[in-house]
């Protein structure tokens, strides 16, 4: 059984940075892709980046230059740095596996953008 547990959220000032953590069990990680998701009041969930298994990345537009995502196979952990930070990136961010047909969420963090 996959466990996605985030970690790293919190409050921060227009033009910070956070980094967030997600940290898998099971035994998959190496050959899953990875993603984060986010998703603010009212709004739809929202791709924010993905990697592959084999390190391929892809952002949404509005993250571009900006976000960073990167996995560690050895630690079985993806990492998204957010830099330039803005209050319209305050949202509940959510990472997410998929692996073959069966994908997994974590609980979510919070990340609060002041300005």
């Amino acid at each position: 059984q996959v466990r996605l547990v985030e970690s790293g959220g919190g409050l921060v000032q227009a033009g910070g940075s956070l980094r967030l953590t997600c940290a898998a069990s099971g035994n998959t990680f190496s050959i899953s892709a990875m993603a984060w998701y986010r998703q603010a009041p009212g709004k739809p969930r929202d791709l924010v980046a993905r990697i592959s298994s084999n390190g391929w990345t892809n952002y949404g537009d509005s993250v571009k230059g900006r976000f960073t995502i990167s996995r560690d196979n050895a630690k079985s952990t993806v990492y998204l740095q957010m830099n330039s930070l803005s209050p319209e990136d305050t949202a509940v961010y959510y990472c997410n596996q998929v692996w073959g047909f069966t994908e997994y969420w974590g609980q979510g963090t919070q990340v609060t953008v002041s300005s």
